[in-house]
């Protein structure tokens, strides 16, 4: 690692804006996994994770020239996501069940640990997904955003359009829901 400072992600898209290619790649590099997880979360759909995740990022570079340092570039981004998303559930104007092999799929993810350890985690994630799943799509939002996104209060209120308390409750109400589904 070198010692020079990573410049953040408001100068790099700035550098961006002036043309700066570069710029953007560290951008895309940064925030790709967060955004794919987010979405996958989300739709439980590879194919449709794709075309969301590629749909967003052509409304990243569209909008590159008037972009403004309102708010941090990983809050904007989410905020794209998160009406990508919106746009999408309205259009299908329901919210689809998971696949019928996505346990089948989980399962063939590949992991060097041991058979009985696979077996143990899987079945974690399963509870946990399955509990995920239970919880209405506000907080399940809120939630993925706080813990694997790692956003702030504020930053979820400006993404989902909501106030911070309304994020508050909605991050309790979701957090109280998965232990119950977990526990069960």
């Amino acid at each position: 690692m070198n010692d020079a400072a990573e410049p953040t992600d408001d100068v790099l898209m700035l550098a961006y804006a002036a043309g700066d290619v570069r710029a953007f790649e560290q951008l895309y590099g940064r925030h790709r996994g967060p955004l794919y997880r987010f979405l996958m979360r989300q739709l439980r759909n590879t194919a449709l994770a794709d075309e969301l995740f590629q749909d967003v990022w052509q409304r990243v570079i569209a909008a590159r020239d008037s972009w403004q340092p309102d708010a941090a570039f990983s809050t904007w981004l989410f905020r794209i996501a998160h009406n990508r998303l919106n746009d999408h559930w309205r259009a299908q104007k329901h919210r689809p069940a998971a696949p019928e092999d996505a346990d089948a799929r989980t399962a063939q993810v590949p992991d060097p640990e041991t058979p009985e350890r696979q077996l143990s985690e899987f079945e974690q994630r399963r509870d946990l997904q399955r509990a995920l799943d239970a919880l209405p799509e506000e907080q399940r939002e809120v939630l993925i955003l706080r813990l694997e996104q790692e956003l702030t209060l504020e930053e979820i209120g400006q993404i989902t359009g909501v106030g911070r308390e309304t994020v508050k409750s909605r991050l309790r109400y979701a957090m109280d829901k998965l232990r119950a589904g977990i526990g069960a």
